[in-house]
């Protein structure tokens, strides 16, 4: 007999789940029905702003064919949300009344944008308590963003971003968070005025480190963008039309600042859409307390995964740290690993998660950051224990580095502006290398004469070139050696590329080494 399994939410990962079951759903396994509050065929958020500013067309977005899994007997219920789960008669009941019977249940209902408690946002702000209701207002509050307003979170938001940027109209980016600079930066290139406010001394502050932040401002500036430091939002000024309806019309700040513009992109961060976890009974923090096998703490027969999903140690007492990881790698994993437990009874291995590296995705601009950076350069001194520092600085050119090292491993690093050096520091932080004892060595990377070959290859068989799905060098060549001479065909072959999108540079890059097309 099938085991009846209902996924909630048809986003990117769990779009992977369906694809990773499609195997045990044709010989009769298991019996899948999908739920989704979208109508739209699932498409890949991560590239939205890029969609947004007209780097991407519309197929681009595109990471699933619906009607392969429909034609292996995959059942999809879009335009549809879950309002209630039945744990004792194990049955989810959707906002139209219909009930659906499961053995199984997972939930990928992804996280909402973040709605600041501001002045004239009051009633787009949703409580995280509040029941959910029918799928159109499920990221709503009493009332839906005012005119001029988006989060970018889906396409309706794209395509009001899209139209701005073209019309080459004023916009404002409140907060200034990796997404927050990538849109920015890729908004200004198109030619929007832009203007990025953020309450911190220096950008992207949960990433980099204050210095870091300020290089990357500059640069941010000299690309076009004008950036507002230490602007804490308080309220919305409107404007009137002819028909008396309210739009967007400045963004006012704490100090008396005056943001003008013609439309507010929120890039505020995200939250999980826990509610209806919680009004079942199901354990939740920052999101759905789950263990590394993405079951629910407190019901062995619901899983979550993606967004949603909070991972830690059921064993944990007191206030269970960290969160979801907000980013789409960890999230395919997850439902890789749930795929092979719900076919198979046994874990697959794609949960096991990998060194945490942010890249920018900006032209002309090089960012890249991973592990703890904030380490203080100061207190130690050479000969004593904890973290040590290296620091390197030329802010007039707009570069920057900083290495955190513990017994000589490293374990944490900014790199601004000199793209060879973190790519080299990329590599080692990912392999957990010890450095050299010549910390300015990576420097010559970015001469203009590469004064030093690398310490490591970055086009190494096992050196990782698309973070999002886990792909490496030598996966890639040996896509190439089979007939997938092309970033293409590599996408279709590998997955590489198909995420945050960050990696298409290099995978060009490796391909021009293989001495074959791009």
């Amino acid at each position: 007999m099938s085991e009846r399994v209902v996924l909630v939410g048809y986003g990117p990962v769990g779009a992977r789940l369906v694809e990773g079951l499609l195997p045990a759903v044709r010989d009769g396994r298991i019996d899948l029905t999908v739920v989704g509050a979208e109508t739209h065929d699932v498409y890949n958020r991560v590239l939205l702003a890029e969609y947004a500013v007209g780097r991407a067309g519309r197929e681009r977005l595109d990471l699933a064919d619906r009607r392969v899994a429909e034609d292996a007997g995959v059942r999809f219920h879009l335009g549809s949300a879950v309002v209630g789960i039945d744990r004792h008669s194990r049955a989810v009941r959707l906002h139209d009344g219909e009930g659906m019977p499961y053995d199984r249940l997972v939930l990928a209902t992804g996280a909402r944008a973040n709605v600041p408690t501001l002045a004239g946002l009051e009633r787009a702000h949703r409580d995280r308590r509040a029941a959910p209701g029918a799928p159109a207002a499920l990221d709503h509050g009493a009332a839906p963003l005012p005119r001029g307003v988006v989060a970018l979170r889906d396409l309706a938001d794209a395509e009001q971003v899209r139209a701005a940027v073209r019309a080459g109209q004023r916009i404002v980016v409140l907060g200034a968070g990796v997404l927050g600079m990538e849109f920015a930066l890729a908004a200004a290139e198109a030619g929007a005025a832009v203007t990025v406010a953020y309450h911190s001394p220096a950008p992207m502050n949960r990433t980099l480190d204050e210095n870091g932040g300020r290089v990357l401002a500059a640069a941010a500036v000299a690309a076009g963008v004008e950036m507002q430091h230490h602007a804490r939002a308080e309220s919305i000024d409107f404007r009137y039309d002819d028909h008396g309806r309210a739009w967007f019309d400045a963004l006012v700040c704490a100090d008396g600042r005056v943001l003008a513009g013609d439309l507010l992109v929120l890039s505020c961060g995200v939250a999980a859409r826990t509610e209806v976890a919680s009004l079942a009974g199901l354990a939740t923090a920052t999101g759905v307390l789950v263990d590394a096998d993405s079951r629910t703490w407190t019901d062995p027969d619901v899983f979550a995964i993606g967004d949603c999903a909070h991972v830690a140690d059921p064993s944990s007492e007191g206030r269970v740290t960290g969160g979801p990881s907000g980013l789409i790698g960890p999230g395919w994993r997850q439902a890789d690993q749930l795929a092979a437990l719900l076919s198979t009874g046994v874990a697959g291995p794609g949960a096991a998660e990998r060194p945490g590296v942010v890249m920018l995705k900006a032209e002309g601009i090089d960012v890249v950051a991973g592990g703890a950076v904030d380490a203080d350069p100061f207190p130690h001194a050479p000969s004593c224990s904890g973290p040590q520092v290296t620091l390197w600085a030329d802010p007039a050119r707009g570069a920057y580095v900083k290495l955190v090292t513990a017994d000589g491993v490293l374990t944490g690093f900014v790199a601004v502006g000199m793209p060879r050096t973190g790519a080299e520091l990329t590599l080692l932080f990912e392999r957990g290398s010890e450095l050299p004892a010549d910390r300015s060595s990576f420097l010559r990377l970015d001469a203009p004469d590469v004064g030093m070959p690398a310490v490591g290859d970055p086009f190494a068989a096992d050196a990782t070139v698309c973070w999002c799905n886990g792909v490496s060098a030598g996966a890639i060549r040996e896509a190439v050696a089979a007939g997938e001479p092309t970033v293409a065909c590599v996408k279709a072959s590998t997955r590489a590329g198909t995420g945050c999108g960050g990696c298409v540079g290099r995978i060009s890059e490796l391909l021009a080494r293989e001495g074959v097309g791009v």
